[in-house]
């Protein structure tokens, strides 16, 4: 889906017109200055995905209309009936989402503000992302495949039951993120902020997890299977979770809880642990394991 600032800024005007709207009604409906809509429809500057699907709500238009690529068919009698429909109570309101035919697959995002979205599924695969928004968005069921994504901020989103293939994460921001049931497989997992998420029943598989901060998550029936971990600290309660066939290289178990937790492999050198406490059948994974116990204490 390609937008282009002068095409959007034209369409918003013909839409606005045909709705016998000034600028300035207009702006009053988005709470935005008549300034800021000139500027929109002169192309100098264009509206973040969440206004634009607003300004859609307002005009009666879907939201793909605002496309290059999108053949206006929209009829007078559509805008007469809408006109008489009061924009703040429009008949069918439609969600804040991305239209059906929206793709933004195999695409260059920078500095974009996707904040809010929803539904987005498949439609992001084979993107290049860089410093882009997506902040408190329902991305669950979302699939991204062959992706590099660098400087993102996806904190407060919904990405469960998601799978992400083949990617490179770097330096993005997942935090207070539910990931539950999420899928990484094949992908690198560096410099990213995940405090507070919640990662319950997640799968890492044949992926590397690397500098990232993972403080306060949440970690319940999560499973490891031949990744890399390096340089993460983990800390809280890890219940139920398993580390298949795994390497680690500074890892460090902090102030942690761990119960029910599997460990299978002759690679835990790595592992350190600092004031933890483990139930019998974790400890002996380890120990098996020929992990160094110091700082690990059974529970009572």
């Amino acid at each position: 889906m390609m937008l282009n600032s002068k095409s959007v800024g034209d369409k918003i005007a013909a839409a606005r017109k045909k709705n016998n709207l000034s600028q300035a009604d207009l702006a009053q409906q988005v709470s935005i200055s008549s300034q800021a809509v000139g500027k929109w429809e002169r192309g100098e500057s264009m509206p973040d995905i969440s206004t634009l699907n607003r300004i859609a709500e307002i005009l009666g238009v879907d939201l793909n209309y605002f496309s290059e690529t999108f053949k206006s068919n929209v009829s007078e009698s559509q805008f007469e009936t809408n006109k008489k429909e009061s924009p703040e109570t429009p008949a069918t309101k439609p969600e804040t989402t991305l239209g059906l035919s929206w793709n933004m697959s195999s695409g260059n995002w920078v500095d974009a503000d996707f904040s809010g979205l929803s539904n987005l599924k498949d439609k992001f695969s084979t993107s290049n992302m860089k410093n882009c928004k997506l902040i408190g968005s329902d991305l669950s069921n979302l699939t991204l495949k062959s992706n590099n994504i660098l400087g993102c901020d996806f904190s407060n989103s919904d990405l469960r039951n998601s799978k992400i293939q083949t990617s490179n994460l770097d330096n993005n921001q997942f935090i207070e993120c539910l990931l539950i049931d999420t899928e990484f497989s094949s992908s690198e997992i560096k410099n990213c902020d995940f405090s507070k998420a919640n990662f319950s029943g997640v799968e890492l598989r044949t992926s590397e997890l690397k500098k990232c901060i993972i403080e306060n998550a949440v970690w319940n029936l999560s499973a490891f299977k031949l990744s890399h971990i390096s340089d993460v600290v983990f800390n809280g309660t890890i219940d139920e979770c398993s580390f298949e066939n795994c390497s680690f290289t500074k890892v460090t178990f902090k102030n942690a809880t761990i119960t029910n937790t599997f460990f299978k492999g002759k690679k835990l050198k790595g592992i350190q642990f600092i004031d933890c406490q483990a139930d019998r059948i974790t400890y002996e994974f380890l120990k098996n394991g020929k992990a160094d116990l110091t700082g690990l204490t059974l529970l009572a």
